[in-house]
């Protein structure tokens, strides 16, 4: 049997075997690249954050206009992440396995987000929600406050973080085509349990991996947050607003402390996606072979 590699055209067996030397320096000069513009910075942060001792430190995290930021960005990411996984779900299900007129415009509509300025759909929130906006009179009659409060900062962070999970899924969903829930179409399964049994299942990794980069863009957002939030310290600050503040107003230590959480996230999120992923193919492989038994 003849291998793959021996089947290619020479010139492309050719750079399977490059000298080694050539693969160090290629390795080495990406492995140069990374730690020059992510693992300094982020080191950089910590110290920083810790240059007056942990004293100082800890009472940059637990000042109240620092807990309030903490609080709210919380609240954001509670309210967008659950939000966006059901609509990721949903449309990356009907995308992938339905026809259906305007299928191009929901797609379309997914990667919105993707094309305009978060600075821009924050602009756009208070165009339509502000006093001078096109809601903003009866709003103000019904007592009701978008912008510059919690409710606009919300929908600010759901429009940025929408498209992560439906992005995830609809390349995910349409490698696997649609043979396994017709076999059980075919075998009696209602539509849910298709879903639940078959497609979910098969996708799941997809699922926590768009769920981990919503919660990080979620908490990291700054653009279209910072359009309709107000900066009000203390009540619509969230944690990338909060650092921004403190930095102008040359805090560094407070700024590169409060800094260091958003930081301490994404190295959660870096860890909680290895666990993840090695504990979903487990769960997977049996599910998969449940269904193969039954």
């Amino acid at each position: 049997m003849t291998t793959q590699a021996s089947t290619l055209s020479p010139p492309f067996n050719r750079t399977l075997t490059e000298p080694r030397a050539i693969r160090w320096i290629l390795s080495g000069l990406a492995l140069a690249f990374l730690a020059m513009f992510l693992l300094v910075p982020l080191v950089a942060v910590f110290v920083q954050a810790l240059e007056k001792g942990l004293a100082p430190y800890w009472t940059a995290i637990v000042e109240p206009d620092a807990l309030a930021a903490i609080r709210l960005t919380l609240i954001a990411a509670a309210f967008s992440v659950p939000l966006n996984l059901v609509f990721g779900i949903a449309a990356a299900w009907a995308i992938t396995k339905f026809k259906f007129r305007g299928k191009a415009v929901l797609i379309t509509l997914i990667d919105l987000p993707f094309s305009v300025s978060p600075v821009i759909s924050g602009l756009i929130y208070v165009l339509l929600f502000g006093l001078q906006g096109w809601m903003g009179p009866w709003l103000a009659e019904h007592d009701i406050q978008m912008i510059f409060a919690v409710p606009g900062i919300v929908l600010a962070t759901i429009f940025v973080t929408f498209p992560f999970v439906a992005r995830e899924l609809i390349p995910l969903m349409q490698s696997q085509g649609t043979e396994e829930e017709e076999a059980a179409l075919v075998l009696g399964a209602s539509g849910w349990q298709i879903f639940f049994r078959v497609t979910l299942p098969n996708v799941i990794w997809g699922v926590l991996y768009g769920v981990i980069l919503c919660n990080a863009r979620a908490m990291g957002e700054f653009g279209a947050v910072s359009v309709v939030s107000g900066h009000i310290r203390g009540l619509t600050n969230t944690l990338p607003l909060h650092v921004e503040i403190l930095y102008n107003e040359y805090n560094f230590v407070a700024a590169f402390a409060v800094a260091s959480l958003l930081a301490l996230l994404a190295i959660f999120t870096l860890v909680a996606k290895a666990l993840l992923e090695k504990k979903v193919r487990h769960q997977v492989k049996s599910i998969t072979r449940e269904i193969g038994v039954e």
